[in-house]
C-alpha cells in the first residue's frame, strides 16, 4: 500500500518533525509512506473574500498537481465525517481489499482546502469542531495512520 499525506507549508517545528519521523518509520513496516509539502501561498493578514479565494486556489492547483487519478483521496475539513480510530482503519482496510493501493490524505492551508481539492475527494475527513495548527495536525494523522495499521493487525498497541 502507498500511503501519502500532501500538506501546504513547510514543517518548522523540531519536535514535530521528529515525531513524524518515529511514525513514518514505523509505518515503513506496513507501507510506502510519503509527505509531500506544497508552498503555501503568501498573503497579508487581513485578507479581502476575493484574496482569501485567490489564495486557496493556488495553494488548491499544488495540492491538485501532487494527486494522481488513480489514488483514493481523502481530505481533512472540519465540515468532513467523523470517524473513530477503528473506523478509518476498518475504512483503508476494506479500500486495499477493493483495489485502492494508493491512498492519499490532503491538509489544506490555514484558509482551508479550494473547492477543487474537495471536489476531487473521495471523502472529508473530520478529526473534530477543534482547530489544530497544521503542523501538529501532521504527527496525529501519521500517528493515526499507523494506528490504522497496528488495529488492523491485531496490535496491542491500540487499546
Amino acid at each position: 500500500m502507498n500511503i501519502k499525506i500532501i500538506t501546504v507549508g513547510k514543517l518548522k517545528e523540531r519536535y514535530l518533525k521528529d515525531g513524524i519521523a518515529e511514525y513514518s518509520k514505523r509505518l515503513s513496516k506496513f507501507a510506502k509512506f510519503q509527505i509531500i509539502e506544497v508552498p503555501d501561498e503568501k498573503a497579508p493578514e487581513q485578507l479581502s473574500d476575493s484574496q482569501m479565494h485567490q489564495v486557496m486556489e493556488k495553494e488548491g492547483e499544488r495540492i491538485l498537481n501532487k494527486i494522481a487519478d488513480k489514488e483514493y483521496v481523502f481530505v481533512l475539513a472540519i465540515k468532513g465525517h467523523e470517524r473513530t480510530s477503528e473506523e478509518l482503519a476498518h475504512e483503508m482496510n476494506a479500500l486495499g481489499i477493493n483495489g485502492h493501493s494508493d491512498i492519499t490524505f490532503v491538509i489544506g492551508g490555514s484558509l482551508g482546502t479550494a473547492p477543487a481539492v474537495n471536489q476531487r475527494a473521495n471523502a472529508l475527513i473530520s478529526f473534530g469542531k477543534f482547530t489544530l495548527p497544521h503542523q501538529l495536525m501532521r504527527l496525529v494523522l501519521t500517528e493515526q495512520i499507523y494506528r490504522t495499521f497496528m488495529i488492523n493487525n491485531h496490535s496491542p498497541y491500540h487499546k
